[in-house]
């Protein structure tokens, strides 16, 4: 059986964004694929309600929630939002990720190149699904992954300078770093502003 559980909270943050609790059952009915087309041809304030969210393109015209339904079911299921934002990705977002991200762990820095024999650019559309589920959670914003992305980069390609040992082969490749949430540390040391600090090369570059 369907059913809603709502904090006082949530009530109150989808009411301010014109939403009801009537529309909210009839989206999460529609995404668990429930038939309520006869259901509202037969009833006037069920059929109002159908009309509004397809209205308010919550859903499709075949019935489907789209993604800013999917957003509001996302945001309606987690216990740690309190606010309902519009948090579907922008497709140039990911790419954004997706090129911050090393293809091999064969890299060159200060003029210091190291060789490598690993592929960690790996299995880009599973990586899209996750990248845009983790972002509708709520907790992190799309740039919030691109810059704790681009701050462990560049964080193991500064200490593979100074300890002139590769560091980002050590890296795991992209749909692992994105399952096992390994950008979440980083995220958290830019927000207590951490920040790269940049030591400069005395000697010439080399091979390792």
């Amino acid at each position: 059986m369907t059913t809603l559980k709502v904090t006082f909270k949530k009530y109150e943050e989808l009411m301010s964004k014109g939403i009801t609790l009537d529309m909210m059952y009839l989206l999460k009915l529609l995404k668990e694929e429930v038939d309520v087309k006869s259901l509202c041809e037969n009833n006037v304030k069920l059929n109002l309600i159908y009309s509004t969210i397809l209205r308010k393109q919550l859903i499709t015209s075949e019935g489907k929630p789209t993604k800013e339904g999917e957003d509001i079911l996302t945001f309606f299921d987690s216990p740690s939002r309190e606010k309902l934002v519009r948090l579907t990705v922008d497709s140039s977002d990911f790419e954004r990720w997706w090129k911050a991200y090393p293809g091999t762990d064969s890299f060159e820095h200060k003029s210091v190149k190291f060789k490598g024999s690993r592929a960690l650019r790996v299995n880009k559309e599973e990586c899209l699904l996750k990248f845009n589920k983790i972002v509708a959670e709520g907790d992190y914003t799309a740039d919030d992954l691109i810059k704790a992305l681009e701050y462990d980069v560049a964080q193991k390609r500064n200490a593979s300078v100074s300890s002139k040992t590769n560091k980002i082969t050590y890296m795991q490749n992209s749909l692992t770093y994105l399952n096992q949430r390994s950008f979440e540390p980083f995220i958290e040391l830019i927000r207590e502003g951490k920040t790269i600090v940049e030591k400069p090369i005395i000697k010439g570059g080399t091979d390792i």
